[in-house]
């Protein structure tokens, strides 16, 4: 089964260029990867190459997230298999893996001498903070995307904030969240997406 080709905006008008590009592209994002892969997939993307928009990059970010497995190699896989096909996708989930499974077999091994000294401990902690600091510039940067969206100011940071007290004040359970509030926000876009289109073609 192919792939449609994504429609590439003027404001994002580059696109991978081989596969050897999205095997290298991904290898060296994921080898950025640390502490906040987020942060790394957000600059690597929208603002040097430029294979997305910031709005594309939310709305596929989102369905990454959604989908079983690690949000980055879904991500991937997507924009490998949207250019490129099944070979696109392949090769896009080779360089996120390849390298980076090298140096983390190097680095377990390295560490299991010093996991359990304080020095080690400290440095875990301080990395989880910078992690922390970067989600949150990332997710700053990409608030403005949200202007463009079709459920519109209102609804997104209603449901961002219920989503924030669901999660981490109330400690719901992630899968019931995901189904509960984003079906309820999939159902909003659906009319007004629907209510936009009829407005249109009248």
């Amino acid at each position: 089964m192919s792939v449609a080709p994504w429609p590439a905006p003027a404001s994002a008008p580059n696109h991978p260029r081989s596969h050897a590009d999205l095997f290298w592209s991904f290898t060296w994002l994921a080898l950025q990867g640390f502490g906040g892969v987020l942060a790394v997939v957000q600059r690597e993307l929208v603002e040097k190459k430029r294979w997305m928009t910031r709005e594309q990059f939310v709305e596929d970010w989102a369905v990454a997230q959604i989908m079983p497995g690690p949000n980055v190699v879904n991500l991937s896989m997507m924009i490998g298999g949207r250019c490129l096909g099944l070979s696109g996708a392949l090769a896009a989930l080779a360089g996120m893996l390849a390298a980076p499974l090298v140096v983390v077999l190097i680095v377990a091994m390295l560490f299991a001498g010093v996991a359990d000294t304080p020095a080690a401990q400290g440095a875990l902690r301080g990395m989880g903070a910078v992690a922390a600091g970067l989600i949150t510039a990332t997710g700053l940067k990409l608030i403005g995307a949200l202007g463009k969206n079709a459920m519109g100011w209102g609804p997104c940071i209603g449901f961002a904030v219920a989503t924030f007290v669901a999660v981490a004040l109330l400690r719901w359970p992630l899968a019931w969240v995901l189904l509960g509030l984003g079906s309820l926000a999939c159902a909003w876009a659906w009319v007004k997406l629907g209510a936009a289109g009829g407005g249109a073609s009248a």
